[in-house]
């Protein structure tokens, strides 16, 4: 009687960590680790001094990080991609951050 239920026990474990994994498509690993890589990109641009990042979202998918949200300059731009890359765990940075328009000394948005 024990044996089964241990049996049913394993089981029943098995398919729930299979089934968590057909919801997401990932397996609880990979969420831990995608979790890690954004609070460390985000970690990394909050923590350069010369850009203003505060403004920008980060999210990972199977080590892909997606940054959004909205920047002073395409430096600015290029400046975030460069630093996510340098996270351990980064496969692939998707940058779509807008930059915002400045306005021009004449008070007018630039075209």
């Amino acid at each position: 009687m024990i044996r089964s239920l241990s049996g049913y026990a394993v089981l029943f474990a098995v398919v729930g960590l299979i089934g968590c994994q057909s919801i997401s498509g990932k397996t609880g690993g990979e969420t831990i680790t995608d979790a890690s890589i954004s609070t460390a990109v985000q970690s990394k641009l909050t923590a350069d001094r010369v850009s203003n990042f505060t403004r920008v979202d980060v999210d990972t998918e199977r080590g892909t990080v997606n940054l959004s949200g909205v920047v002073q300059s395409a430096e600015q731009k290029a400046r975030a991609s460069e630093l996510a890359r340098q996270v351990n765990g980064v496969k692939r940075v998707n940058n779509n951050l807008q930059v915002q328009d400045q306005p021009s000394k004449t008070g007018k948005l630039s075209q």
